[in-house]
């Protein structure tokens, strides 16, 4: 199923000669006036081709200088396709909080902190769980580390985590210890 969305705006002669070649490409696209654009504003499941840069629009891409080849322009909007893809499968919600994986960042309204990387995969992993994780669990999966080794190097990642996350969003239930092990609360 395709979902690259393309809206044309102000550009006629592409739109006609992306008519043309419609079936060889591999993205919607559709033409809109000015009041549509209006409308258009919250909308970020689509890329917006224009001459001009529009204020306080999101995820456009301007061709102001031609002539162009078509083959220049349909690589610059597949590129932003990847970039738009890479950015959304980037993103984690969990709670009220926003993982980025990419940038290894935790944010909730205008707070935000670094991770680590062990710290974002041990995140993931307990939140793929769904149900609560033996420190040998994440010892093994996330960290790589054989059973024999001591569980503390565990323990303590997961406890600076947990400080960590209490100190800047003041959330002292985001990781929960349990009596089985540990989990992510998702409740907001």
């Amino acid at each position: 199923m395709n979902t690259h969305n393309l809206v044309i705006y102000e550009l006629d002669e592409l739109y006609k000669i992306f008519e043309e070649i419609k079936k060889d490409i591999n993205f919607n696209f559709e033409k809109i006036n000015k009041q549509e654009l209006l409308n258009l504003k919250s909308n970020s499941n689509c890329l917006i081709l224009t001459k001009k840069e529009i204020p306080d629009l999101n995820n456009q891409i301007i061709f102001d200088k031609f002539p162009i080849s078509i083959f220049k322009i349909l690589e610059k909007i597949n590129i932003e396709f990847i970039k738009k893809n890479f950015q959304k499968q980037s993103e984690i919600l969990i709670g009220n909080y926003i993982f980025n994986i990419n940038s290894r960042e935790m944010s909730s309204n205008t707070n935000k902190i670094k991770l680590t990387e062990k710290e974002i995969n041990s995140i993931i992993y307990l939140l793929k769980a769904n149900k609560p994780v033996k420190i040998r669990e994440l010892q093994s999966n996330v960290w790589g580390y054989q059973s024999q080794l001591e569980t503390h190097t565990v323990e303590t990642h997961i406890y600076r985590l947990r400080k960590k996350i209490s100190k800047v969003f003041k959330d002292e239930n985001f990781i929960l210890s349990k009596d089985d092990g540990y989990e992510i609360n998702k409740k907001e």
